[in-house]
């Protein structure tokens, strides 16, 4: 898709395009950006090296977090977050803004803590999580594989 798409990039997008989002929700976007990513921007388990971004989701607590998303907008705690900034964000690739207000339209609805219910109901997240207990601290980074398998399975219904 875009090959100079960053996270951060991401990011921006999201948050000036949605009304309401905080640090939390904006985790469960970005995730849901690269989960379904890999559904659509590659044939087959086989090869997922197309992604919309580079990155690795952990399975925290509550959901899945990008460490370095989580460092950028942690001093935003539990509030929404607000960028002043002129230069509105412009994703250059038209399939890569499709699937992103494809996202938004779906999943930026809900709040951070129905996206962290969501995620926790999910295959990779649980997969990741292993046998950590459900307060237990948790680095494991979700697998590509699992994400691919997980969200390609809830098209084939």
């Amino acid at each position: 898709m875009d090959a100079k798409l960053t996270i951060f990039d991401a990011a921006k997008w999201f948050i000036e395009n949605n009304d309401s989002v905080t640090p939390k929700k904006l985790q469960k976007l970005l995730y849901y950006l690269y989960a379904w990513g890999l559904v659509f921007l590659n044939e087959d388990l086989d090869d997922l090296s197309n992604k919309v971004f580079s990155g690795e989701f952990e399975a925290w607590v509550h959901g899945p977090v990008n460490r370095d998303v989580y460092e950028r907008y942690k001093p935003y705690g539990g509030n929404l977050i607000k960028i002043p900034d002129a230069n509105e964000m412009k994703i250059e690739n038209p399939d890569t803004l499709n699937l992103m207000k494809q996202i938004n339209r779906i999943y930026g609805k809900y709040d951070g803590n129905t996206l962290e219910l969501l995620t926790h109901s999910e295959d990779p997240w649980k997969k990741a999580r292993g046998s950590a207990r459900p307060l237990d601290r948790c680095q494991n980074v979700l697998n590509d594989a699992e994400m691919f398998k997980f969200y390609s399975s809830l098209l084939e219904g």
